[in-house]
């Protein structure tokens, strides 16, 4: 049992998003502490990249605006070593190939083990392309499975995966959204034919009502660009209350 299954045990995980260096490491920093307190049970840290794949323009904007800093992969892993000295909430890394590649694949999760990365969620390696990455290192590999996926493809993924798997709730890319997709509970389903993994859905979770009504069928729930819009604003303080009020409406149900 990985720490990031593990986090699933005692309630349903709320999963937060943050892109690292958004508005810079040391704000990343404090925020994930910030995060654990609020109520947070993971937290994904997107790695800056010039073209993240299915996000959509917040987190695009917040990309740019850590690059524009100058943040690396290795900053970000000198990051997490820093940040394991005052705590061991489950962390996971969201990024593209593209990085993982010119980095090199075998460095890479050498690297994430020693920093204590506790997952890798990477968008563009589809399951069929993914070899054994990180197998042996304790690194979870996390693929997403979209509302439009074959059964077949859905076993794949499962069966790639470790930790949690990630559900997409909508087809498209990232971004907050009014509704949340009526079939939900049906995908899920098909799912965990295939997988003892515990579900965690993202994509579009803008609000607490959002977060309460996907709690109630999937294990976990995952909440990114309503995040990274209150940093984009200038408003970071107010993003432990809103992490707070996520909480309070996972836990409700």
């Amino acid at each position: 049992m990985s720490n990031l299954s593990e986090s699933f045990k005692k309630r349903k995980a709320l999963i937060t998003f943050i892109t690292a260096g958004d508005p810079n490491l040391a704000v990343t920093e404090k925020l994930v502490y910030q995060l654990e307190k609020a109520g947070a049970d993971i937290i994904e840290l997107g790695i800056p990249f010039s073209d993240p794949l299915a996000d959509g323009p917040v987190i695009q904007a917040s990309h740019l605006r850590a690059l524009k800093n100058n943040i690396s992969l290795k900053d970000v892993f000198q990051l997490v070593s820093k940040i394991r000295k005052k705590t061991k909430i489950p962390l996971c890394f969201m990024l593209s190939y593209n990085l993982i590649f010119n980095y090199g694949a075998e460095k890479f999760y050498q690297d994430a083990a020693r920093a204590k990365v506790d997952g890798v969620i990477v968008p563009d390696l589809p399951p069929e392309e993914s070899g054994d990455g990180g197998r042996g290192t304790g690194v979870d590999n996390i693929f997403l499975i979209a509302p439009t996926s074959t059964n077949p493809r859905i076993r794949l993924a499962a069966e790639k995966s470790s930790g949690f798997i990630y559900l997409i709730s909508v087809t498209g890319i990232t971004g907050t959204r009014s509704e949340v997709a009526g079939n939900l509970s049906e995908i899920i389903a098909r799912v965990r034919d295939y997988s003892k993994l515990p579900v965690a859905v993202g994509f579009g979770v803008s609000n607490p009502r959002q977060a309460a009504e996907i709690s109630k069928v999937a294990d976990g729930v995952i909440v990114g660009s309503a995040i990274v819009n209150l940093i984009a604003k200038g408003k970071i303080f107010s993003v432990p209350k809103f992490v707070k009020e996520l909480r309070s409406a996972i836990d409700a149900e």
